[in-house]
């Protein structure tokens, strides 16, 4: 027999259990939503898709630290560290080499994916949390994660929101950004280094999956779904807020992993912002 639906009175009753992950969701995907409509613009959606990946990595290669080599390395730190190390790679110019910029992060991505896995089979203890880690399965969030969340997520909010003109400027235009003066290097380097951040202490919280997912899918329906684009940052935070929080309840009342549902549910504004853009012609 399947096991009976949860009743909204059921988490309610819950709610102080429940609470830490939500607000966890709702932030993350607010501000990663936020920075997703520079990623989309710029292009850099493989970006935010191997610094997830990379994160996951670094969550992983802390554990294997702390179990096997009985050197206790925090978890976010070991993710925030191997994700500015491929942000670093990433940020390199790769013409000399003559290769693309997408086989160095494809290549990338693979390699963190697959040593992730190699990682979590060594570290049978916590082999649960691997899987949280690649796939975002976090049923709860730890208080150290929520507070790095929240902490980080309000500085990239702050920082991306003031320089957001100048931001969108250097993206579209970054000759003519520099001769109006702004810094077009100094701008490219601290979003990267906001998203770097950003995904990694996020990942550490709930997940590669629903990061990268934060990181896309609400940009990309906003961008399908307004006209003007300074109406696209707002309305794409406010979609990442929903896909972290609503995605969490349908994990709850369905009994699906969180982290795929979280996902599931940005993709869904995705698919709903496409009428909507095709109802204005296309424009």
């Amino acid at each position: 027999m399947n096991p009976p639906i949860p009743a909204w009175a059921d988490f309610v009753g819950a709610w102080d259990l429940f609470r830490d992950p939500v607000i966890c969701g709702v932030a993350a995907g607010a501000v990663l939503g936020l920075l997703g409509v520079h990623v989309v613009l710029r292009r850099m959606v493989f970006v935010a898709a191997t610094l997830s990946q990379v994160s996951g990595l670094g969550v992983a290669l802390a554990f294997f630290a702390g179990i096997h080599l009985g050197t206790e390395v925090p978890p976010v730190l070991g993710a925030l560290a191997l994700s500015l190390l491929a942000a670093v790679l990433v940020s390199l110019d790769t013409r000399r080499l003559r290769v693309s910029r997408d086989s160095v992060l494809a290549t990338l991505w693979l390699l963190a994916g697959g040593l992730a896995v190699m990682v979590g089979d060594r570290i049978t203890q916590e082999a649960h949390d691997i899987a949280g880690i690649l796939f975002g399965t976090a049923v709860l969030v730890r208080p150290e994660d929520l507070r790095a969340v929240l902490g980080v997520g309000a500085l990239v909010a702050t920082g991306a929101t003031w320089a957001g003109r100048g931001l969108v400027f250097a993206g579209f235009d970054p000759d003519g950004a520099r001769v109006q003066g702004l810094p077009v290097r100094a701008l490219d380097v601290s979003l990267l280094v906001a998203v770097t951040v950003m995904v990694a202490v996020s990942t550490r919280a709930l997940g590669a999956l629903p990061v990268f997912a934060f990181s896309v899918l609400p940009a990309l329906a906003a961008l399908l779904a307004v006209r003007h684009l300074r109406w696209a940052f707002p309305l794409a935070a406010l979609l990442g807020a929903l896909a972290g929080g609503l995605g969490y309840l349908a994990a709850f009342f369905l009994s699906f992993p969180v982290g795929a549902c979280q996902a599931v549910t940005a993709g869904l504004f995705v698919l709903l912002a496409v009428p909507v853009r095709l109802a204005r012609g296309g424009e």
